[in-house]
């Protein structure tokens, strides 16, 4: 997996108005936890650009007043309307404890239902597994090759190695879907 680095400084206040003075120079207020006690920090909007608006996951080397931590991206919380980073949560992560993560899925191959007119669908853009975070792969990559026109591709139907996923067996990863063109023929 993809590591990003990351720095923050402590926040010395918490509360609303403390909260809203480090939104507005600027910053975005932070939370570590999961690890021995949380650590409310904040970060400038511009470090977190790259982390925050991308498809792929990243391990985080944060760094908080000298302090090394390796994390995940749990939460992200956004304005309503202007979409602006209101708050990010930070999970700690460790070598031998399981976690819990939204993993992207990549499609690979020409369906046969494709092949016969029919259009590829992706029902799901990411699942969510339970494992090591030195197992969790960047992307999760599903074959669609023998998916015929019509037919679907469930979560059930689907297994990584040193992966549990986490996501209900029913749910649809991908379809072909007849088009009203193969529809005439």
């Amino acid at each position: 997996m993809k590591t990003f680095e990351l720095s923050g400084t402590v926040r010395p206040d918490l509360g609303k108005k403390a909260t809203n003075a480090v939104r507005n120079s600027g910053n975005i207020p932070c939370v570590l936890y999961g690890g021995e006690q949380n650590i409310n920090f904040q970060v400038t909007t511009g470090d977190v650009r790259k982390l925050i608006y991308t498809p792929e996951i990243f391990v985080v080397n944060l760094t908080v007043n000298g302090k090394t931590t390796k994390a995940i991206l749990k939460d992200l919380q956004l304005h309503p309307v202007s979409d602006k980073v209101l708050h990010i949560d930070f999970l700690e992560v460790f070598d031998n404890k399981p976690v819990q993560i939204k993993v992207p899925v990549r499609l690979e191959g020409l369906a046969e239902g494709v092949k016969a007119g029919g259009k590829l669908q992706q029902n799901s853009r990411t699942l969510k597994v339970k494992a090591l975070i030195n197992d969790v792969p960047e992307q999760l990559k599903v074959n669609v090759e023998k998916l015929g026109m019509g037919k679907t591709i469930q979560v059930g139907e689907l297994s990584f190695p040193n992966l549990e996923l986490l996501t209900s067996k029913s749910a649809i990863v991908a379809t072909v879907k007849a088009t009203r063109a193969s529809k005439g023929k």
